[in-house]
């Protein structure tokens, strides 16, 4: 019998990239997201390659609306492993409909872990979280820091995390999480910087940087993360949060002036300096040993190669980008 694997937000970059790592792998995949599956050229599972065949369906259910329908589907195909994906992601927005956020990433998940912790084929939970639970923070972080987020994306991540560690303490809950610097690759979203300065870059628009770029990050390639993953669903033992980080960090200007400079445009002719979003935390920078020494892992592709990889991408497939919506689309 093949690895099962049931991937909840699979539409999302992160969860689309995954799921193309575990069918790579040989594994039977349920992907659930609650739109329909965007364009293929969104998708890295549908674009062609070798790889086994016939062993990922879809279904499109919302955590919101759905949940009866997904532990259905749960129960059904009975899989070693859930993967997270699922949440309202963007921080900025998360300022103006903050319930909706809570809704989503605490009512909601809540719920789904009340089911699935009563499934008792389920080897391993992983729990997609993120950095935004620290707050701003100086200096290498390890798993253990306190939570201090900023924003209500924050706040509304940080409280699953909490309920879900209860779980595991209570119940003995199968949960491991990741939380995982800034990911970008090929198939991102356009609103995200990377892809985003590509694109404009590539065709003559002019972007807009928030508060000149101060933020300092790690940016990390998918394909690091979605392998990651997948090591923490075999191997992470329940109970514990997994970073997942290069030892690169680079201010955002400097990003962008390195994809100018790629390009072959100037930085000055292209951006346009903005003013910052509310509670844009300076940075978070992590430690990620743990997962070095507990899963034998460690991000191998360098961020000059993986901006490469992602000028590419955006090149090749330039008009059909084009044809989709630049800026987010806020879905209640």
């Amino acid at each position: 019998m093949p690895e099962r694997v049931v991937v909840i937000g699979s539409n999302s970059f992160s969860g689309s990239h995954f799921v193309d790592r575990a069918l790579r792998d040989g594994c039977e995949v349920v992907g659930i997201s609650r739109s329909q599956e965007p364009h293929p050229v969104f998708l890295p599972y549908r674009w062609p390659t070798e790889r086994p065949a016939g062993r990922f369906t879809f279904h499109q259910l919302d955590l919101n609306r759905d949940l009866d329908a997904i532990m259905g589907v749960v129960n059904a195909f009975q899989p070693d492993h859930v993967v997270n994906f699922a949440a309202q992601s963007m921080v900025a927005e998360s300022w103006q409909q903050p319930d909706q956020w809570m809704t989503t990433n605490v009512v909601a998940t809540v719920r789904l872990h009340e089911g699935l912790r009563r499934c008792s084929f389920l080897k391993k939970y992983v729990h997609v979280s993120t950095p935004e639970v620290y707050g701003t923070c100086e200096g290498l972080i390890p798993e253990r820091t306190v939570y201090n987020p900023s924003t209500p994306y924050g706040v509304s991540r940080a409280a699953a995390d909490l309920s879900l560690m209860t779980f595991f303490k209570t119940y003995g809950f199968p949960v491991a999480f990741t939380r995982a610097a800034n990911v970008y690759g090929p198939g991102q979203q356009l609103y995200r910087i990377i892809p985003r300065a590509v694109l404009f870059f590539l065709t003559g628009r002019k972007l807009q940087l928030q508060g000149g770029g101060r933020s300092v990050r790690s940016f990390i390639h998918i394909r690091d993360v979605a392998e990651a993953t997948l090591r923490v669903a075999r191997a992470g033992q329940p109970g514990e949060i997994f970073h997942l980080s290069t030892t690169t960090n680079i201010s955002v200007r400097a990003l962008v002036e390195m994809i100018a400079e790629r390009m072959g445009v100037r930085f000055e002719d292209c951006v346009e300096i903005i003013a910052d979003r509310p509670g844009k935390d300076a940075a978070y920078l992590l430690d990620s040993a743990r997962a070095k020494e507990r899963l034998g892992w460690e991000a191998r592709i360098s961020l000059e190669a993986g901006i490469e990889d992602t000028i590419a991408w955006v090149a090749r497939h330039r008009e059909e980008i084009l044809a989709h919506p630049l800026d987010y689309v806020h879905k209640p």
